[in-house]
């Protein structure tokens, strides 16, 4: 069973960035898909980014492209999400997930096996 540990969630001005790294206890060997998700209250969960750690295959969802950059580090099983020109619809609760396989349909809760228990981003003005 993969364990995911957040960090880096906080608070931020409008404009302002934020770093979320993600850590898993381990990875398949070949081709992990790992997401970046995020619920705020009373909305459904969201893909906001995804990566698949085998290859240079990244996702975005349209609200976020152009602002947010995800990366991974295959030394420290890390896969970070870097936030910048954050707006407060950014605010939520922020998610990493990840499947042992290829990236299907990859900004879709229902592709993912394994969650972390969630960092909260909040945005103000």
């Amino acid at each position: 069973q993969v364990q995911l540990v957040e960090t880096g969630g906080g608070s931020v001005q409008i404009g302002g960035s934020l770093r979320l790294s993600c850590r898993a206890s381990r990875y398949a060997s070949k081709g992990n898909c790992v997401g970046w998700f995020r619920q705020a209250p009373g909305k459904e969960r969201e893909g906001v980014a995804a990566l698949d750690t085998g290859g240079i295959s990244t996702y975005y969802a349209d609200s976020v492209k152009g602002r947010f950059v995800i990366s991974q580090d295959n030394a420290e099983n890390t896969v970070s999400l870097q936030m910048n020109s954050l707006k407060p619809d950014d605010t939520a609760m922020y998610y990493c997930a990840a499947h042992f396989g290829g990236c299907w349909n990859p900004l879709s809760p229902n592709s993912y096996h394994a969650w972390g228990q969630g960092t909260q981003v909040a945005v103000s003005s």
